[in-house]
């Protein structure tokens, strides 16, 4: 498979993230994929991708077999075929998702930050998935690779392997060691306020992608 670019990563690393995150309207429609490539929390680096970015960047990935269209109506929707495509389980698919949308980090940062998506027991089970992703059979395969350890950093970090132009540029930017100290309790508290305020915005996208007819019915869907 070829390398995918930074903007097939981030709707693909999206679609991964929102199955989990907002799983009431996944499949996502363009609009609410849209939102969740551009949010500003979760995201290194921040985006401000159109309409026509994601929509040709999901042609793409369709023809790789790596996301699947659905109509639903009058709205199209959108699902990832990772777990197929790459013989993933949910850990694996959670780290990849994170790697896709952060680029290169620590085993420690990844347990942080991927509650939303699967609750490692501990930052070795973090490693221990990593370490699969890592050695892989065949090495074409292989979607993950350990980076040297930078000085003064308490941990190396991880980069994934199917956008290596990006995380190559990423990779190369210093790390301290702040970056690999586990979330404390403010940043918790940071991240639950901008789950919050996403939550809310892909909510607004979904009512806003509905048809008028949809849009004055009952909001069964809306929990």
């Amino acid at each position: 498979m070829r390398s995918l670019t930074p903007i097939e990563c981030r709707v693909l690393g999206s679609l991964i993230e929102k199955e989990s995150t907002t799983p009431e309207y996944y499949p996502l429609s363009l609009n609410a994929l849209v939102n969740a490539c551009n949010q500003k929390s979760s995201r290194e680096p921040v985006m401000e991708l159109s309409e026509a970015d994601v929509r040709s960047a999901l042609f793409e990935l369709e023809n790789l077999g790596l996301v699947r269209v659905l109509a639903e109506g009058r709205v199209s929707k959108f699902e990832h075929r990772a777990y197929d495509v790459f013989g993933l389980r949910r850990p694996e698919i959670a780290v990849l998702g994170l790697l896709l949308l952060r680029g290169p980090q620590t085993a420690a940062e990844l347990r942080a930050r991927a509650e939303r998506l699967y609750a490692f027991d501990d930052t070795g089970a973090v490693t221990a998935t990593l370490e699969r992703m890592a050695q892989r059979p065949d090495a074409e395969s292989t979607l993950v690779r350990q980076l040297p350890r930078q000085p003064g950093a308490r941990e190396s970090r991880w980069i994934h392997l199917l956008g290596a132009d990006l995380d190559t540029r990423s990779s190369a930017e210093p790390s301290g060691p702040a970056e690999d100290a586990p979330a404390n309790d403010l940043q918790r508290r940071i991240d639950e306020m901008e789950r919050i305020v996403q939550d809310l915005n892909d909510r607004i996208a979904i009512l806003e992608s509905r048809s008028p007819q949809e849009q004055h019915a009952p909001p069964s869907d809306l929990k």
